[in-house]
């Protein structure tokens, strides 16, 4: 034999289940109670949510059954019940936003538009290629390939002080090449 869990809840709900009360009120749940359910579930995105939220109306109702007067609009009153616990269940609901002392990180960038760098790539090409020959190699080097100064005059057999000066040449022209202004 199993003891209940809660003797004190048997012992009421044993007392009570011969008492007028819960019998016209069983009743009544047992004919509305699928026509209920159906409007908590209107009220409710989750069917569990919904029979919670109709358990919690029937219990308010159970308790004010003997101060219904007009037994006829029963289903008002529940209905009433249901949209009021409802919406005190979404006033209490917990805010995720919290006041803090320090700003939270930015949102990253948008992604760059693919079309849009595929233009900036096309046209710093068409400006490195009219760059002279000399010129070319050592920006390719240094920033396509990212060669270090030294690595790149050791590759072109020059000393680092003519990497320095030809890079520094080829990108002032880069930054005056007119088919590079409007990427800009």
């Amino acid at each position: 034999m199993t003891t209940p869990v809660c003797t004190g809840a048997s012992r009421a709900v044993a007392a009570s289940a011969g008492h007028p009360r819960y019998t016209s009120f069983s009743s009544y749940v047992r004919a509305r109670g699928p026509v209920l359910l159906r409007t908590a579930r209107s009220l409710t995105a989750n069917p569990s949510d919904a029979e919670d939220l109709l358990q919690t109306a029937l219990t308010k109702t159970y308790v004010a059954w003997e101060r219904i007067e007009d037994h006829r609009a029963l289903d008002g009153y529940v209905r009433r019940a249901l949209v009021n616990t409802r919406t005190s269940q979404w006033r209490k609901r917990k805010v995720d936003e919290f006041a803090c002392e320090e700003v939270p990180e930015k949102e990253a960038a948008p992604a760059p538009d693919p079309a849009e760098q595929q233009v900036l790539h096309d046209a710093m090409w068409r400006a490195v290629m009219k760059l002279p020959d000399r010129q070319r190699a050592m920006v390719v080097l240094r920033y396509y390939e990212d060669l270090s100064e030294a690595q790149t005059a050791d590759v072109l057999g020059v000393s680092i002080g003519t990497v320095k000066s030809a890079v520094s040449r080829a990108l002032r022209k880069l930054r005056e090449d007119p088919g590079l202004n409007p990427v800009r």
